[in-house]
């Protein structure tokens, strides 16, 4: 196979693992609002604290979905831990649109888009193999 050919093929293989890392940062991040929800309704945490809760939750999410896809594409961790948790702020962004038919990212959504980039940034760093040593 050709340089070009690989390339291509490793191209198609980290999309579909960003994107695929993007739906389970989404579940993962809606998990741990629902299990927030009913702490909140509990009584354990305020009301007060939703919008710090929904920050954690596309914080934790975009992890979770940014390891599973650096652990399953090998190279360039960084990048694409970073490009999942970008796909999670875009499926959350279509997901609010579709469902209150407006865009407001003056109203919480630079510091979801923040949690997102960080939490998928954090998973290429740490997600990524540690490379070989070179004998000399």
């Amino acid at each position: 196979m050709r340089k070009e050919e690989e390339q291509g093929m490793w191209a198609v293989k980290a999309i579909t693992q960003i994107l695929l890392g993007g739906v389970i940062a989404t579940v993962s991040g809606l998990l741990f609002l629902f299990v927030c929800a009913v702490l909140i309704s509990q009584g354990v945490l305020g009301q007060e604290h939703t919008n710090t809760v929904a920050v954690a939750a596309c914080l934790l999410g975009s992890l979770v979905g940014g390891v599973v896809a650096v652990s399953r594409c090998k190279g360039r961790s960084m990048i694409i831990g970073v490009l999942t948790g970008v796909a999670l702020f875009l499926i959350l962004l279509t997901l609010g649109v579709v469902l209150y038919q407006t865009v407001a990212l003056e109203e919480g959504g630079l510091p979801l888009g923040c949690a997102c980039l960080c939490g998928g940034a954090l998973a290429g760093l740490f997600g990524a193999r540690p490379k070989k040593k070179r004998r000399k």
